[in-house]
């Protein structure tokens, strides 16, 4: 399922509709664009070199990673490439195991983006097994590459930030309280996260 505008502006309204505080900030921020990105490999190697640097130092690292070695659409590249070159591009030894990992996952076959489960927490399940995914990665890459709805990244320091404003919360809400929160706005809760990301954004841009 590929998100798109018509989509995601129905399930805003929808959960406008459930809990008055997303209408007001709906009002105040405005509809957010879709979040997509290509359904496969590169996308989940791509949240591998990002984690823990910013959005611009990951693509600088991509960058020199496919100068260094060639296409990285094909997991046959980092496969065939050496520890040295992946280490010359940016990569840590840990991110040099991940996407290592990752590439054999793919080209062994145990991996297949097109045959994962339809069950949200199965399919989450079978991602978190690869090395150097966790669940934050797992969401992130069902929610904007196969446009899963229903997805909720609890654990996202933003979407919790901007949730526990909206909602008008004292403190950050934890994760757990996170997850009973959203509990009422399934099977909608990816648009939610979407929402909160965009409202962040512009808090930030306001401050």
């Amino acid at each position: 399922m590929v998100q798109t505008v018509k989509s995601l502006n129905a399930a805003l309204d929808t959960l406008a509709g459930i809990e008055p505080a997303f209408a007001v900030a709906l009002q105040r921020a405005g509809y957010p664009p879709p979040r997509v990105r290509d359904r496969g490999y590169a996308t989940l190697l791509r949240t591998i070199i990002g984690q823990q640097v910013s959005v611009a130092a990951a693509q600088s690292i991509w960058n020199k990673l496919e100068a260094q070695v060639g296409d990285l659409t094909d997991p046959a590249t980092i496969a065939a490439a050496s520890d040295e070159q992946l280490r010359a591009a940016g990569l840590s030894r840990q991110k040099v195991s991940y996407a290592r990992s990752l590439a054999e996952e793919v080209t062994s076959g145990r991996l297949d983006f097109a045959q994962l489960p339809e069950d949200d927490e199965e399919a989450i399940a079978q991602l978190v097994a690869i090395k150097g995914i966790g669940r934050w990665s797992a969401e992130i890459y069902l929610l904007f590459a196969e446009g899963r709805p229903d997805i909720w990244p609890a654990g996202d320091l933003a979407v919790q930030i901007e949730i526990g404003r909206i909602l008008g919360h004292d403190e950050r809400p934890a994760e757990k309280l996170m997850r009973d929160l959203a509990e009422a706005w399934r099977p909608h809760r990816g648009a939610a996260a979407i929402l909160a990301w965009h409202h962040y954004k512009v808090d930030m841009d306001v401050i």
